[in-house]
């Protein structure tokens, strides 16, 4: 049977006004008895990610931030800022891209009863609660003797990390480049490329992180503050063959770098001159925005380039449901190694609107992931 349910549960929400304020909430939300095809899970973990604190805060000047009445706290977005947020102002929106816990109801099917009592992972957003009524294909069943904790993160990194090197594959490229290498997910993707004798190149942006990835084993890690950056990074490619790049920085000229690296040592391999540069294929995805300026491309790289967007989602459905459910099993295979995510502090839901918390988890610093646990 199914345990007592709470009618309502803790969500933690956010919502922009056409003033520009930025308000975050803890709200209590009605709980739905699930269907046939659907699992409640008592969420026990859930990360906070780039992607979720891209939802939580948007553009707002953490600047501004000031606690509200009860568990709530706002902050100000900038006026320039307000059209670049046009199609959610009004909206209060659920927040958590993936968590894990237990299973406390189900619905009539055998697959839902199947999972009671277990504990799962799941995606599909508003896991910033108490609890979470999903659907069984949003579900990922951990294997006995795994913590929420350890399952929580199984998703959106994993499969990112593992998406990139499938695109490669998918693409004809042999090695990769990695910006920002360093962070939770560079460093799952250093693991797989390693595992799987994949070259890769990974571009870091301080001399501490560079030890870090050497330290793991990394073969090439170039750091781009280096004044010889340049040297590093073209030798790096040479070395690996790579011609597929994911920046996750954004703005400022490093695409432009990482394709006319590309093309230098493309342009060495050629047998005669053409004043259209090499016929080599070069590729930057760009997937996030640490740097928020403009992209800068400088046209010295030939003309057999692409630069373009790279997300998650859109390539799971790209490749379809059997290819994701293979890359699935191998998170789930590496869950406690290869895919392993490591947590600086565990907060409670409350603590998420605490204004120096946030600034903590907000900064994106190398190795600083929290992890919040809605029960607390």
């Amino acid at each position: 049977m199914n345990q007592p349910l709470p009618a309502t549960t803790l969500q933690l929400r956010s919502l922009i006004t056409p003033e520009g304020e930025l308000r975050l909430s803890l709200d209590a939300v009605p709980l739905p008895a699930p269907a046939a095809d659907e699992v409640v899970i008592r969420i026990e973990a859930t990360p906070i990610n780039p992607s979720d604190i891209g939802l939580l805060f948007g553009p707002a000047d953490l600047g501004t931030l000031a606690a509200g009445a009860g568990p709530t706290i706002g902050a100000r977005i900038p006026a320039a800022a307000m059209k670049a947020v046009a199609g959610r102002i009004g909206h209060s929106l659920p927040v958590g891209n993936e968590g894990a816990g237990t299973v406390v109801a189900a619905g009539s099917s055998d697959a839902a009863q199947a999972l009671r009592g277990r504990t799962v992972a799941a995606i599909g957003g508003a896991m910033y609660a108490q609890y979470r009524c999903v659907k069984l294909d949003a579900c990922l069943p951990l294997p006995t003797g795994t913590t929420p904790a350890e399952g929580a993160s199984c998703f959106v990194n994993p499969l990112t990390a593992l998406g990139m090197v499938e695109t490669m594959r998918r693409e004809g490229h042999k090695a990769l480049v990695h910006t920002a290498a360093a962070s939770n997910l560079g460093q799952m993707l250093n693991r797989i490329c390693l595992e799987d004798g994949i070259g890769l190149v990974n571009i870091v942006r301080r001399p501490e992180q560079a030890a870090l990835l050497r330290g793991q084993g990394a073969a090439h890690v170039c750091d781009c503050s280096a004044p010889t950056f340049t040297d590093e990074l073209t030798a790096a490619l040479a070395a690996t063959g790579a011609t597929i790049a994911f920046d996750a920085i954004g703005g400022g000229r490093l695409a432009t770098q990482i394709l006319g690296a590309m093309e230098v040592v493309a342009v060495r391999a050629m047998t005669e001159y053409s004043r259209y540069g090499s016929n080599a294929p070069k590729q930057v995805y760009i997937y996030g925005g640490l740097d928020t300026g403009p992209t800068e491309l400088v046209r010295n790289f030939g003309f057999a380039w692409s630069i373009g967007g790279w997300l998650l989602f859109p390539f799971l459905q790209r490749i379809g449901p059997a290819a994701v459910r293979t890359l699935q099993q191998r998170v789930v295979a590496g869950l406690k190694t290869t895919f392993a995510s490591g947590y600086t502090q565990q907060i409670s839901l409350a603590q998420a609107l605490d204004p120096a918390v946030i600034r903590d988890y907000t900064r994106r610093a190398t190795a600083a992931k929290f992890l919040i646990d809605p029960q607390r």
